[in-house]
Parts: structure tokens; C-alpha cells; sequence
């Protein structure tokens, strides 16, 4: 049932997706937060780039009286789309007056616009940045401009320490209104799941992302297993996901006579991934926090990762998984340390389930709300302590119990 607050404590937000998909990872912490709100009798309008309203995440929403709109309706030409966004937010914010924004970014760049158009209407706004590349830095004629809307932001949320701290290199200022948070897991929080087995006869491993090179880095992965010893070994890698990539990965299988991978495309099904799997391997280039690792790591199974994004803040190398640079010698070396160790992959597997879970609570997106609400001047649940289980604040170190 939902929660109907008191006229002079029911909220408006409005949630804006920069996510270039119908749906994506990056997107469950705004979602479920967003849910959460609307349970609780305050108003939530949302913009997405791109809607699929027959995705089970949109039809819930509506389902609750949220609004969702399509920023990128009617089609324009590209170099009119960021100016047609900005004319149908800029609408809504001026005729609605939100209580406060939540601009959810797939990296820590794309949705700048949208903050630099609430501060000019001195809407309350926040910005989440879901990952940070470390090969990619801002030019300097607009290292001001990023400052100014990260700084104008009544909280700045990081989904790693890395992608805090890297941002903050890049621009050249400290983020006093920084936090970091988790985002929501697809998994039961409550216990791992049974071990599957089998690793005498095949070691079996799950590359679990978007097929997508420039982050994810699967063709990194396909040239290590093209290696001699790798195609002699019973070791097979099971690539889930989708993207644009796809072709030029299974082209790039055929060519470097890769045998022991298969591609199973998108699947809902997480738990039933590592059913069947015994480790996590991810190739990336560039990251946030994977939700894959994660909910692997929830699961009871190593992982073997890439040093990127926030990897090393949940791995604890050669304990709980194996990490390596992005790189093809460093992810064969650490390919091969997990090979070696195979045996002991169940019992690292266990003590991954009990550090993630030391790491990330099990309801984010209900803290996540709790901090908006506080954010936007009621503090409701989250003055009862609730809202610090989910964040680290700058200067409070000691408070953080994740």
C-alpha cells in the first residue's frame, strides 16, 4: 500500500537518464529509488534518453504515477539533439518547479548539461556518475564550466572512491559535497548459492557485461585465450550481454581460432549464471562499480578483474578474487594464478559472499531514497540513521559501515 505523506511534506522530483539504451545497469539506483518515492506518496517525473515502455523497470514506474518521457522524441539530427533535451527539461522544470533533480550519468560527463540548466534556474539538482574513465580527461576550456555544476550540486554521488577522486584530479577541485553509494543487485541478499561443481572436469567462467570494447574489453580476454596454453586447457568462458559490439567480437573468435567461448546474450536471469559458473571474469577498461562483481561476489564466487573503477575497493587480490592491469600479459598471469588455484575458488568464493556483504546493504535504493528526501529537507527515515549505512561523506570516515 502506498504511503501517502502529509500535503506539506509530499515532494516533486524529476529524475533525468543520460543512458543511451532502453535500459542499462546504470539505471536500477534511479529506478528503485524513483519506487521507492512514489510508494511514499511524493510525485516522481521521469526523462529518459531512450524509453522501451514495455520494459518491466518503465511499466512499474507508471504503474506507481510516475510520468515518463522520451528526451529523444520527435527524431532530430544529432546536432539539435542536446538542445531539444534541454527545451522539453527546461519546460517542465520551469512549469513544475521539482523540489529537487536527479541527473543519473553513465559516466561523469554526460549529463552535465542538464545540471549547468538547473543551476541557471536555480533548481536543486543532484548528479550521480556511475564510472570514470582514466584515459579519458576533459579539455581544459571546460575544466570550469565541470567544476561550477559539480560544485553547484547539492550532493554529488560516486558510485567508487576511484571515480570520486578521479574526477576530482580531472577538474582540479575537491568535491566537499561528494558521496559515495551502491547500486541496487539483482541477487537474493541473504545467502550465496550452492557451488557447482565440476571445475576437475571444466573450469567454467562467466564474462558478464555490455559488449561494448571501449569499457568492457572482451577483445582483451579473446587474445589471452588465444594463447596455446589457454586452448589446451579445459576451461570454457561464457560471454552474457548485449551491444554493438557483438559482430566484431564473434568475428574476432573466429579469426584468432578461439574455440572454448560461447556468447548467451542478454539474460535476466542472474542467479541462474552462477548456477552453472565458478568465477567472474572481467577484461575492463574503464569501470564504476560492476554490478556483475557484485552480485557474483554475492553469489560466492571469485572474481578475476581488471585494477579499474572501484574493483580493488570490493577484491582483496589473490583472497577473494585475482586482480590484474588491462592488459594482456596481466590478465593472463592472473588467468593463470586462478587456474592454478582452482581447487580453492569455492572457499574464496565464500569469503567474497561475506565481504560484499560487509560492503553494500542490502536495500540501496530504499537508502538512496532516504537520502534524496533528506536532500530535499525531510529527513524521514534517514534521520534515524538509516541514510548513513548507504554513504561515506566526505569528513565522516568514521561513520561509514559498508
Amino acid at each position: 500500500m502506498r504511503r501517502i505523506p502529509d500535503v506539506k511534506t509530499r515532494l516533486r522530483f524529476a529524475v533525468v537518464s543520460t543512458c543511451p539504451e532502453p535500459w542499462g545497469g546504470s539505471e536500477e539506483l534511479w529506478a528503485g529509488a524513483a519506487m521507492a518515492l512514489a510508494e511514499r506518496g511524493h510525485t516522481v517525473s521521469v526523462y529518459k534518453t531512450v524509453v522501451d515502455y514495455a520494459h518491466p523497470r518503465i511499466q512499474r514506474l507508471k504503474s506507481l504515477s510516475c510520468s515518463v518521457r522520451n528526451l529523444r522524441l520527435p527524431p532530430l539530427p544529432k546536432p539539435l539533439v542536446t538542445r531539444s533535451h534541454l527545451l522539453s527539461l527546461a519546460l517542465h522544470l520551469t512549469a513544475r518547479r521539482p523540489d529537487l533533480v536527479v541527473i543519473s550519468q553513465g559516466d561523469n560527463y554526460d549529463g552535465l548539461h542538464f545540471g549547468y540548466l538547473c543551476r541557471k534556474l536555480r533548481v536543486p539538482y543532484t548528479l550521480i556518475s556511475q564510472k570514470a574513465t582514466d584515459h579519458f580527461w576533459p579539455p581544459d576550456r571546460s575544466r570550469k564550466y565541470r567544476r561550477e555544476v559539480f560544485g553547484g550540486a547539492a550532493r554529488c554521488f560516486f558510485v567508487s572512491e576511484h571515480n570520486r577522486s578521479l574526477t576530482e584530479d580531472q577538474n582540479g577541485a575537491t568535491l566537499t559535497n561528494a558521496s559515495v553509494v551502491r547500486n541496487p543487485y539483482l541477487v537474493p541478499a541473504d545467502q550465496s548459492l550452492p557451488w557447482p561443481g565440476g571445475e576437475d572436469e571444466c573450469l567454467r567462467l562467466a564474462c558478464v557485461a555490455r559488449l561494448y570494447l571501449l569499457d568492457k574489453g572482451q577483445d582483451i580476454l579473446l587474445r589471452v585465450l588465444a594463447r596455446e596454453k589457454w586452448k589446451n586447457r579445459n576451461l570454457h568462458v561464457s560471454f552474457f550481454g548485449s551491444g554493438f559490439n557483438r559482430e566484431g567480437l564473434t568475428d574476432l573468435t573466429t579469426r584468432l581460432g578461439v574455440r572454448n567461448v560461447s556468447f548467451e546474450g542478454q539474460t535476466g536471469d542472474v542467479p541462474g549464471i552462477w548456477k552453472g559458473h565458478h568465477a567472474l571474469i572481467l577484461p575492463s577498461r574503464a569501470e564504476g562499480l560492476p554490478l556483475s562483481l557484485v552480485e557474483a561476489m554475492m553469489c560466492g564466487r571469485p572474481a578475476i578483474v581488471t585494477n579499474v573503477g572501484g574493483n580493488a575497493e570490493v577484491i582483496e587480490d589473490r583472497v577473494t578474487g585475482f586482480l590484474a592491469a588491462p592488459a594482456e600479459d596481466d590478465i593472463d598471469a592472473a588467468l593463470d594464478a586462478a587456474w592454478e588455484r582452482r581447487h580453492e575458488l569455492r572457499e574464496m568464493g565464500l569469503l567474497a559472499a561475506s565481504r560484499i556483504r560487509e560492503l553494500v546493504p542490502p536495500n540501496p535504493a530504499e537508502l538512496f531514497a532516504d537520502m534524496l528526501l533528506e536532500i530535499a529537507g525531510i529527513p524521514g527515515e534517514a534521520k534515524h540513521g538509516r541514510a548513513k549505512n548507504m554513504i561515506r561523506d566526505e569528513g565522516s570516515v568514521g561513520e561509514q559501515t559498508f
